[in-house]
């Protein structure tokens, strides 16, 4: 791989602590959501972090590919849904649902410019045959 960026986060407390990035723009408390046995939802969390990630990325990836198929859209939208559960060896694993949303565009461009996106996105590529990713598709503009 040509290295094109690099960025470094520091974590420190674990999933009960603090994220700061090294040019200190990311600066925030992380805690364990509810449902795994926090206080509450008032914070963000690895999960929730992951999301904005990936949700981010496939988006551009997403735009990279229909500006070069010249394809005119509307407005898209990635929401990513990160599951955190436990797998057949006792350890924890993530699971990923994204909801992409390209209008003015039939179902079938959609899913074809979706799925040209997932190729080139770097989180698909980093998950890929890692962890489950689903792709869910519409076009409501």
């Amino acid at each position: 791989m040509k290295t094109l960026y690099t960025t470094s986060v520091t974590a420190k407390g674990g999933r009960n602590g603090q994220v700061k990035s090294e040019n200190g723009v990311l600066d925030i408390e992380v805690r364990m959501p509810k449902a795994l046995g926090g206080a509450n939802d008032d914070f963000a969390n690895p999960e929730m972090l992951f999301a904005a990630g990936y949700s981010a990325c496939f988006d551009s990836a997403l735009n990279r590919v229909i500006s070069l198929t010249k394809i005119q859209t509307g407005e898209t939208s990635v929401t990513a849904q990160v599951s955190i559960g436990q797998i057949g060896n006792g350890g924890f694993g993530l699971a990923v649902e994204l909801d992409v949303n390209i209008p003015g565009v039939s179902i079938e461009e959609a899913q074809s410019l979706t799925d040209q996106a997932h190729q080139i996105c770097p989180y698909s590529n980093a998950t890929r045959n890692n962890i489950e990713v689903k792709l869910s598709v519409s076009n409501n503009g």
